[in-house]
């Protein structure tokens, strides 16, 4: 996990270097004294759990001082999963032993974009302090598994798609992962909150286009626990640290 966010993070670092040397080359934007107070932007969030999507309103209320309001769909995995395969049976397809439920949360968050560092005229990069919070709706879905059934007589077996149940199937009955789409009738609600810390870095070479990366740590916190591994008590709660790439436009009308 540790190799994996510091890729994530050399990868980040070559944008900015990259980035810094075409806004040397740039024509000097004629806008960056004027305070632009309205901002849309959207992104894609990766996290040490899983991935997702945000979208993103903006209000400065001050040069130094911006007001963000965000809504965020993530999927969050646990650590125990393992992909695995029937090594028994050919084609069969790999799923997650003991994997209960898919997990998603929808994020609704309102907090503050500090600045710490102003870009200067030239171009470079400016840094804002990020912390946010709001509410948590997590949806949890079944997962479905192909099953494989024998009459125990000529031993001829056919396939079923049956929610995964830990008491009744195992690695020698299990074929593969069903269908995605299998579960969405049978979701259950886990309302919770959430919180993160962050620091945001805008590397755009124009100040009316969106082009930041930010890096933090996020918090989801649920009243009712929730069961990801059939083998591992439900979780409370999930804290991720993760990259978030946004992109978009500021502007005043």
């Amino acid at each position: 996990m540790k190799s994996w966010f510091g890729i994530l993070f050399v990868m980040a670092l070559l944008i900015f270097s990259s980035e810094g040397y075409s806004q040397k080359v740039a024509s000097i934007d004629s806008t960056k004294n004027i305070l632009l107070l309205k901002e849309f932007s959207g992104g894609v969030i990766l996290h040490s759990q899983g991935w997702g999507v945000k979208v993103s309103k903006g209000y400065n209320k001050t040069a130094f001082k911006k007001r963000m309001l965000s809504i965020e769909l993530v999927e969050i995995k646990s650590l125990k999963q393992i992909r695995t395969i029937n090594p028994y049976f050919p084609n069969s397809r790999s799923y997650f032993y003991g994997k209960l439920n898919s997990f998603f949360v929808i994020r609704a968050s309102y907090g503050i974009h500090r600045l710490l560092n102003r870009k200067p005229y030239w171009g470079g990069v400016e840094v804002r302090f990020v912390y946010m919070g709001g509410f948590s709706l997590g949806l949890a879905k079944p997962v479905y598994l192909y099953i494989l059934n024998t009459n125990n007589v000529d031993f001829v077996y056919t396939r079923t798609i049956e929610k995964y149940n830990p008491s009744e199937h195992f690695y020698d009955n299990i074929y593969g992962r069903g269908p995605f789409t299998k579960g969405f009738d049978d979701i259950s609600v886990y309302p919770g909150i959430h919180a993160k810390l962050g620091l945001d870095f805008d590397y755009g070479a124009y100040s009316t286009k969106v082009k930041s990366l930010e890096i933090g740590a996020e918090i989801d916190v649920f009243p009712n626990p929730v069961p990801i591994m059939a083998f591992n008590d439900p979780n409370y709660f999930f804290l991720t640290f993760y990259l978030n790439f946004n992109f978009g436009k500021r502007y005043n009308k």
